[in-house]
């Protein structure tokens, strides 16, 4: 088992999922979660909270896929690279669904040549695909577009540490 560590983000979600994503978590991390809940500013009547974590790697796999399909819930998993394993990121919006990078040892976004090949490919064969606008899609930007007003109105909220049960 190799271990590392995370973050999960939910920017917004409506009281009455508070608890579901709790306990949604708890069923991935093996162990009882209480979010530390703080009104979301960017979206009035909308709840967020932050969970940093340690668990095995995949873990930010399994939590994304624990709250895909939630249409209202808008959120993001972290986690880092450890011992010769790249992290990931997943993103999730209402309007644009779900978003996954994966995430070498330096924090960047790591496209692999083929989806780089294909992107150019539709650039040069697709009359109205632009390279930069795929380029974009791959490195999330839609998505760190609509969620960058719920990051910044988190500044300073409260976060708890929680480590997963092996």
């Amino acid at each position: 088992m190799t271990t590392t560590r995370g973050v999960l983000y939910i920017h917004s979600a409506q009281s009455a999922m508070c608890p579901h994503v709790e306990w949604a978590v708890a069923g991935v991390l093996g162990v009882s979660v209480n979010f530390d809940w703080t009104p979301q500013p960017a979206a009035p009547s909308q709840w967020r909270a932050e969970l940093s974590w340690q668990g095995e790697r995949g873990t930010a796999a399994a939590l994304a896929s624990a709250l895909r399909g939630w249409n209202q819930l808008r959120y993001e998993v972290t986690e880092e690279p450890v011992g010769g394993h790249e992290g990931a990121r997943y993103s999730c919006t209402p309007s644009l669904g779900m978003f996954h990078a994966v995430i070498g040892v330096h924090g960047d976004i790591m496209i692999g040549e083929d989806r780089l090949r294909a992107a150019m490919n539709r650039a040069r064969e697709t009359e109205d695909c632009d390279l930069a606008d795929e380029v974009d899609l791959m490195l999330g930007q839609p998505w760190d577009d609509e969620l960058e007003p719920f990051r910044y109105a988190g500044d300073g909220a409260p976060v708890r540490w929680l480590h997963q049960v092996g």
